[in-house]
């Protein structure tokens, strides 16, 4: 049987270093080791999980493994490299990263999706690749048995990685996350960077104590020995549920998977919520036990209809809790991440970041990250009023069907019934009219506002995180006549298009269970495809949902391209073992699509798998 012809790696290019102290890598100057290379973009989730995957990969392997940060982005903020620096403290990346800001080395290493890993042996040949997240496993085990091969025939060099780590900064807050205001007017702060709860005076300055050790962790017990990881949203219970629970906040404590409740006269903190184990099984509709139940990348909390709403960011879904029953289950979204309404089922979201309640109850604000989207639920359907897809982007006024935002993260409900909109990646607020059905924007200039707070007094303080600081608006500037109208860019996610001919094409995902494991269909099918088109007209046939891996669709000669959006998932368990651990393997692709007459009739991707 012909042997496949070995690829060269190749050399590692791009704009910048971060985290060597200045120096300029290159593959030979890791020769002897072997490489991963991580290509990710810092508002992906996905991309978040593996940073966290690989982390005590790192760990066990530090004197023979080097992971390298490709960032090679998706949105136009996250081109800028001081944003990039911001990106890498503020995740805590402590590995070397290599700044791609025009996809070169995404392009030459043939990454399709965000995350993609590339892993490159001691001698400089590419070995596998891997798109996606959940791989710690097989990644472990290719990585010892290229230690064992490469060890036995002396091309394994151990000892110290180039990483060099920045200097520690000093600033009250780091890259805060989300806030609420207490009944005395102080204000509580997710400290995201510093993995604590900041109390601070109305000042927004002063700080009056802090919960957690500021160390990375999962402890629960007094404010000065509890610990968080990368916590985020907060909510306040009614007075009358904190009662009967016995605790007062909520925290999505986001790396970890979990929420954490705070009694606030003690600053105790208790699990409420989630094993610490990340989200990989099937979409249900039922009422879980809170704490047997996983959960994945928890980002924003509010009190809706009766319980505690959940923005739960890693799946693309709304979950609720129900704090007095200790049950959870999920609310909204399908986990397919696109940007679709209707019922709240059937409802497909991206990344939902932020969560806002209209003054009467009735709506539930929600900032759609992915899509640049501000969606609405109310009365059992998810709406969308401001936001176009997963590609389209920008800093644009005005109508509402027209007007574009860029990766938001925070909403704010005002008591007029307009939303304030953290327009993260255009450093902006933004205003939402509903009755002009209009956008205006009310404050620009900011570094990264992921929240907005509105205080007893009327006033609107800005969560600024990569200024590390809240910020107070001026007050004209919360109405209609204070908001200006910007007719910026707009943009498009750019990427190398795959050619696909016009009319019957078929789409092809490639997928092998890993060693060791075998399809199952204990909980209904084993596999799923969900494909869907931006703009829908690219795909005269083939949209929508089944079990099938392999999918016939039919391209729109009159459109000439596009985006084809594909989420593929397989349900495995561990073959001939008597207590059997079950996976889910799940990939979400935005595949840009040029269509022409003379091009290929196939599209095959892979899902999960390593590629020799």
């Amino acid at each position: 049987m012909a042997t496949a012809p070995r690829v060269r790696a190749p050399e590692l290019k791009g704009r910048r270093w971060l985290n060597t102290g200045g120096r300029h890598l290159t593959l030979p100057d890791l020769r002897g080791r072997i490489t991963v290379l991580d290509f990710w973009t810092f508002c992906c989730i996905n991309c978040l999980h593996v940073l966290d995957e690989l982390r005590p990969i790192e760990q066990k392997y530090a004197d023979v493994l080097v992971v390298i940060g490709v960032h090679s982005p998706k949105f136009e903020h996250e081109k800028d490299p001081d944003a990039l620096a911001d990106a890498v403290e503020r995740y805590g990346v402590h590995h070397p990263v290599l700044d791609d800001p025009e996809l070169n080395m995404w392009q030459q290493y043939a990454a399709r999706a965000w995350p993609t890993l590339a892993v490159i042996d001691p001698e400089g040949y590419v070995v596998a690749t891997m798109a996606g997240e959940g791989h710690a496993e097989g990644l472990v085990r290719l990585v010892d048995d290229l230690i064992a091969t490469h060890e036995a025939k002396g091309t394994l060099h151990r000892g110290d990685g180039p990483y060099v780590p920045p200097a520690e900064p000093e600033t009250t807050l780091r890259f805060p996350g989300k806030s609420v205001v207490l009944g005395n007017g102080n204000l509580l702060v997710s400290d995201s960077a510093r993995h604590s709860i900041a109390e601070l005076a109305p000042d927004g300055e002063t700080v009056v104590r802090r919960i957690g050790t500021g160390a990375r962790g999962r402890a629960d017990g007094p404010a000065t020995a509890a610990t968080f990881a990368e916590p985020q949203g907060l909510c306040l219970l009614p007075a009358h549920v904190a009662r009967l629970v016995d605790y007062d906040l909520v925290v999505a404590d986001t790396v970890n998977h979990l929420l954490r409740g705070v009694r606030l006269a003690t600053g105790e903190v208790i699990t409420v919520a989630g094993t610490g184990r990340q989200w990989r099984s099937t979409v249900d509709d039922h009422a879980h036990d809170a704490l047997s139940v996983d959960l994945s990348s928890p980002w924003d909390l509010a009190w809706y209809d009766g319980r505690l709403v959940i923005a739960m960011a890693g799946i693309h879904q709304l979950w609720w809790f129900d704090p007095v029953k200790r049950t959870a289950g999920m609310y909204a979204g399908s986990t397919v991440e696109a940007l679709k309404d209707g019922p709240l089922t059937e409802a497909w979201l991206a990344q939902p970041s932020g969560l806002s309640v209209s003054a009467d109850g009735s709506r539930l604000w929600v900032a759609d990250s992915e899509t640049s989207a501000i969606r609405y639920v109310q009365d059992g359907v998810l709406n969308t009023a401001v936001g176009q897809g997963l590609f389209e982007f920008g800093h644009v006024d005005g109508p509402a069907a027209q007007a574009l935002l860029q990766h938001p993260l925070g909403v704010c409900a005002l008591p007029d019934g307009s939303v304030l909109i953290a327009d993260t990646y255009n450093g902006a607020v933004r205003r939402y009219d509903p009755e002009s059905d209009s956008v205006g924007t009310v404050a620009d200039g900011l570094a990264e506002p992921s929240d907005l707070v509105l205080t007893p007094d009327g006033g609107v303080l800005v969560v600024e995180s990569a200024a590390h600081r809240l910020t107070q608006l001026a007050p004209g500037t919360l109405t209609a006549a204070g908001a200006s109208t910007v007719n910026g860019p707009r943009h498009r996610t750019e990427r190398k298009p795959t050619e696909l001919r016009a009319g019957e094409v078929t789409l092809e995902v490639i997928f092998t269970p890993a060693p060791g494991q075998k399809l199952d269909d204990t909980y209904g099918p084993s596999t799923r495809l969900v494909v869907s088109a931006s703009p829908p007209e690219l795909l005269l046939a083939g949209a929508g949902t089944n079990t099938e891996l392999t999918r016939r669709l039919v391209l729109n000669s009159a459109v000439s391209e596009g985006v084809l959006q594909v989420t593929a998932q397989a349900a495995t368990c561990d073959a001939d073992v008597e207590h059997a651990a079950c996976h889910l393997t799940r990939q979400d692709w935005g595949v840009p699509i040029r269509v022409t007459d003379e091009a290929a009739d196939r599209l095959p991707l892979v899902l999960r798998g390593m590629d020799a």
